[in-house]
């Protein structure tokens, strides 16, 4: 009886732990945010094998450019870039200290060195009014920052999502954004997010930080971001610009960057516009009609704040006009159009989930369990559940799936060849593979009359197969050569969209040539610089399986660089280079 009534009271007080434990849990959301990085650093240690997945080789340009990174050069002013060089430099930096870590996700969850900070700022404001809602504004951020996945869907077959990776970060860095406008109270924490999370924003890209100016600029007129937050934010914006400027030139250099990607890209926006809002069709019309049914259950409120505003001038009466709930929606999908229209492959839109929480929770407020609230609920949740579905789904369908993948083969492609794909896939490569050397002179005729082998060829998954076969290839063939000839190149370049090369030999890359090769859209012309950087190179390596109308435009752009100084040489069937003749004398 006596040993009963002891078990009893362990019993007990077992669990009274457990549930303190728990208690203590929901006061402290922090907490969690501390887990998931500390489970971050664990999955990190590790080389984790990722399944191969739709343009799969866009985030070979991170390691691309942390190798420049780390043998000194700066972004746009020693190399051009598509977009600002902060998420190259966190690449840089979790490489360095996660030498294990696999390279998309290294690329994805380094920013979370920004995000994590502010977005603690946050929670430790909010949670001293309702750990509940810090709790709401942290669970969804964890969602989107941990699962490195898109919310759109560029192909069919489940695998992992290597592009975009710049403009998802992009859309967590306005989550946190949109988090602290819309719920954080104390104007100095105001300011110090929304400075730092600008700042962000323009180094990650510049269309980022043109959708978060209308996000800071909706937050001022409605009141919520106070004068002296914004004068105090914009100071040490423009003076972390201008100390930047006059240490490195980076900024005046990323400014010239930009506006030859725009007249590169000189496409009228309103199309890009529709695009982006067809893509986001369902969360676009959701928002719009919750806006509509806020407008209607709001008028009376707007029509008194309009009329005191003429009665009584001034900027508290003002502000009262424009803190209404339909104007803060329609400002954030402004915001998400306008960075939209400029992406393939992003986390659309999930900068809405803050707002949509504080109209959910207002609302209530107000009306109470009633047909209004129920309204407004409906369409709330038909724009925030879409972007959560899709990245949990696709996360689930490429990692469950990936029990049937075969890890690749490979002896030279460190971390960056820890990926797997289907039997099949792996077949189809090798199949692809033969016919594009036995019949290339109809590939390029193909490639010449301006078409691909495939409409989504950089996305098949054989493509992308391939493509890591065949760079595991060549590099054993240079390193053949080097040994016959007693040779080192030294600096190595890609006549292709990406050069994780250099990175993968622990060779240096040339200066002022274009990481992300899309001659189309974001190389320049190349300039005096360029071309002797070109003409300096060591080796120049061109992919021949198949050709393809970018491969031949960058060598159009190039060849006359090369001309003077390279041969041209077959390295491996599906390789050629030019090599400088300085190296090694002509065959």
């Amino acid at each position: 009886m006596q040993g009963s009534t002891e078990t009893v009271i362990s019993q007990e007080r077992n669990g009274q732990g457990r549930n303190g434990i728990a208690a203590a849990l929901a006061r402290q959301p922090l907490v969690i945010l501390a887990l998931a990085a500390a489970g971050l650093t664990l999955a990190l240690s590790i080389t984790v094998t990722m399944p191969i997945g739709p343009m799969y080789w866009d985030h070979y340009i991170y390691l691309d450019a942390a190798n420049r990174i780390l043998d000194g050069q700066i972004p746009s002013v020693d190399f051009f870039a598509p977009v600002g060089g902060l998420g190259y430099y966190l690449f840089a930096g979790w490489l360095y200290l996660f030498p294990n870590g696999h390279p998309l996700l290294l690329s994805s969850w380094s920013l979370l060195t920004v995000t994590a900070p502010l977005m603690a700022l946050v929670i430790l404001d909010v949670q001293k009014r309702s750990p509940a809602i810090a709790y709401g504004l942290l669970l969804p951020f964890l969602i989107f920052s941990l699962l490195p996945f898109n919310t759109g869907d560029f192909y069919p077959y489940p695998g992992s999502d290597g592009f975009g990776i710049y403009n998802r970060q992009v859309c967590q860095l306005l989550y946190v954004l949109a988090a602290a406008l819309v719920f954080v109270r104390g104007w100095k924490t105001l300011a110090a997010v929304t400075a730092l999370a600008m700042l962000a924003l323009l180094f990650i890209k510049v269309t980022g930080v043109v959708a978060g100016l209308v996000l800071c600029l909706m937050a001022f007129v409605a009141g919520r971001l106070p004068l002296r937050a914004a004068i105090i934010g914009g100071a040490v914006f423009f003076a972390v610009i201008g100390l930047m400027e006059l240490t490195s030139g980076m900024v005046s250099a990323y400014a010239t960057d930009i506006l030859s990607l725009v007249v590169i890209n000189d496409t009228s926006l309103l199309p890009r516009l529709l695009q982006a809002a067809s893509l986001n069709f369902g969360i676009v019309v959701a928002s719009c009609l919750l806006g509509l049914v806020l407008f209607i259950q709001g008028f009376q409120a707007f029509s008194n704040a309009t009329r005191s505003v003429f009665a009584k001038p001034g900027f508290q009466a003002s502000a009262e006009v424009f803190d209404q709930s339909f104007l803060w929606i329609a400002s954030f999908i402004a915001a998400g159009l306008l960075f939209e229209s400029q992406n393939t492959g992003s986390q659309a839109f999930i900068f809405l989930w803050p707002l949509l929480l504080a109209i959910l929770i207002e609302t209530y407020r107000n009306k109470g369990s009633s047909v209004a609230f129920a309204a407004v609920a409906i369409l709330a949740l038909s724009a925030a559940i879409p972007p959560v579905a899709t990245v949990t789904q696709k996360a689930a369908r490429a990692w469950i799936g990936s029990v049937n993948n075969t890890p690749l083969a490979h002896q030279n492609l460190k971390t960056m060849g820890a990926v797997g794909m289907r039997d099949m896939l792996s077949q189809r490569a090798q199949r692809l593979e033969a016919n594009y050397m036995a019949y290339r002179p109809a590939y390029q005729a193909l490639a010449e009359a301006g078409e691909l082998p495939s409409f989504l060829l950089y996305s098949d998954f054989e493509f992308q197969t391939l493509w890591l076969q065949n760079a595991d290839a060549v590099i054993s063939a240079i390193r053949t050569f080097e040994a016959a000839n007693k040779v080192r190149f030294e600096t190595v370049m890609t006549i292709d969209f990406t050069n994780p090369f250099a990175w993968l030999l622990d060779r240096h890359a040339p200066k002022y040539i274009a990481i992300g090769a899309d001659p189309y859209r974001a190389v320049p012309p190349p300039g005096e610089r360029v071309n002797a950087a070109v003409a300096g190179v060591d080796l120049a390596l061109y992919p021949t399986c198949p050709p393809t109308t970018a491969r031949l435009k960058l060598l159009e752009l190039y060849a006359p660089a090369l001309a003077a100084d390279h041969h041209r040489i077959t390295l491996t069937p599906c390789y050629d280079a030019f090599v400088r003749n300085g190296i090694t004398a002509s065959p």
